[in-house]
This record gives structure tokens, C-alpha cells and sequence, in this order.
């Protein structure tokens, strides 16, 4: 019986994203959208996903998400909303954007905490 151990450096490249995704209130993410380096990521769409092709540079992903409005820059809207009800959210860097995902989505009740799309 032969196993499969083989890690990939995109194995490796999603554990340690998954492993820097945080919990962050809009507060503190304030001064980045205000730099333009702010992604949305849609509560329906994996957020370690989009990092690792934001990490990988893949384009043909990348800009599946954003004709579909899945991945988009923050709106000003979406900001004073966020502002307004003190959001929290998923996080991650992915040099130079700041890759976020609501915890809840606007009068949702809050998922599981382990439920990170």
C-alpha cells in the first residue's frame, strides 16, 4: 500500500496564509482602504483561496473573482456601512492588499468560527 506524502509549495504556501488569517475590526483597517488596499472577498467565495492565487499571481482566477464581483476594492459605501456597524472580519496580507471577508454578513447570524469561506 503506497501513500502519498507529497507537499506541494502551494500546500505549503495555504498552510502558512491559513495560518496568518486573523480576526479585525474595521477600525483597524480603516488606514488601508484609505491607501486603495483593500480587497473584498464575498462571504460565498473561500478567502484562503483568493489568497493563495493573490500570492501565486494567478491572473485567469484572479479576474474570475473580479467579473463576478466575488473580489472587489472596498466601496466607499461598504466602508461607512462597516463603519456604522463596527464590522469585524477576516483578514489576510497578501502584499500589497489587505484581503478582508465579514465574519457575519449584515444581519446574519455570526457562523461558526471555524467556517472561514
Amino acid at each position: 500500500m503506497t501513500t502519498d506524502d507529497t507537499t506541494t509549495d502551494t500546500d505549503i504556501l495555504r498552510a502558512n496564509i491559513n495560518n496568518e488569517t486573523s480576526q479585525i475590526n474595521w477600525d483597524e483597517l480603516q488606514r488601508f482602504f484609505a491607501g486603495g488596499w483593500l480587497i473584498y472577498v464575498d462571504a460565498n467565495t473561500n478567502l484562503l483561496d483568493v489568497a493563495v492565487a493573490f500570492s501565486l499571481d494567478d491572473k485567469d482566477e484572479v479576474s474570475k473573482w473580479l467579473t463576478s464581483g466575488e473580489v472587489a476594492k472596498v466601496t466607499d459605501a461598504q466602508a461607512k456601512q462597516w463603519h456604522e456597524e463596527n464590522a469585524a472580519f477576516w483578514a489576510n496580507v497578501v502584499k500589497p492588499w489587505v484581503l478582508i471577508q465579514p465574519l457575519k454578513p449584515s444581519g446574519a447570524a455570526s457562523p461558526d468560527k471555524n467556517d472561514i469561506h
